[in-house]
């Protein structure tokens, strides 16, 4: 099977499974989306979630944050992980806006990316889901599914980002970004992967992953003596 049959496989599947996705962080306007997405690096949307509503109730847009001031900021997202280097970077970002794009995030790929905290795949996800224009953005459940199904090489993520656009149409990279990460997290987990119960790496998984799953299967639970 090519690599574009197998992507038309997985995305009938997943229009199926997941005909709607939502966005999963709680945000109202770009903006506060490119914060909530900074806010996402290295923790997760359930922690980012539970931090913000209170942050945008103080500060929604580039002026009120500013005015926050980093410490406060930082309070206000303590339990998101490495909340000193994320409580700058909103401010510094904040404070750009103002100071160089009239208090709006720009939109274009290069601009958003220099901003503080910034990187590549915050500013896909504002390009796509904020602005409309078609990206895909690869994070770590992405990148590793597409490795499983063969889709990529997964070495890197920038590659995997290039091998998923070329065999997914562009109007549908938006709402596949949104599919994978929902599928991921619910059916193909980067531990304790069960073939069995994640019907698309059953189908459509390399010989690798089949065949790591059937070791799995093999190998004897050790007994556990209680004390």
């Amino acid at each position: 099977m090519t690599r574009k049959e197998k992507a038309q496989g997985i995305m009938a599947f997943l229009d199926r499974l997941y005909p709607n996705p939502p966005i999963p962080l709680y945000h109202t306007d770009a903006y506060t989306l490119c914060i909530a997405v900074l806010l996402s690096a290295h923790t997760t949307d359930k922690s980012v979630n539970a931090a913000t509503p209170a942050l945008f109730a103080l500060a929604d847009n580039p002026k009120d944050m500013v005015k926050l001031g980093p410490e406060k900021i930082r309070a206000l997202i303590q339990k998101v992980g490495l909340s000193n280097t994320k409580s700058r970077n909103v401010w510094n970002l904040s404070r750009i806006l103002l100071e160089k794009h009239g208090g709006e995030l720009p939109r274009s790929l290069e601009e958003l990316e220099e901003l503080p905290g910034v990187g590549h795949k915050t500013a896909s996800v504002v390009m796509c889901q904020a602005f409309g224009v078609p990206a895909f953005p690869v994070d770590t459940h992405i990148h590793r599914l597409a490795q499983r199904w063969g889709l990529s090489d997964g070495r890197t993520v920038e590659k995997t980002e290039a091998d998923l656009k070329a065999v997914f149409p562009r109007e549908k990279w938006t709402k596949l970004h949104l599919q994978i990460i929902y599928y991921g997290r619910e059916y193909c987990p980067a531990r304790n992967h069960n073939l069995a119960k994640c019907p698309l790496c059953e189908r459509f998984g390399t010989a690798l992953v089949k065949k790591a799953s059937r070791v799995r299967k093999k190998t004897p639970t050790r007994p556990v003596h209680a004390r």
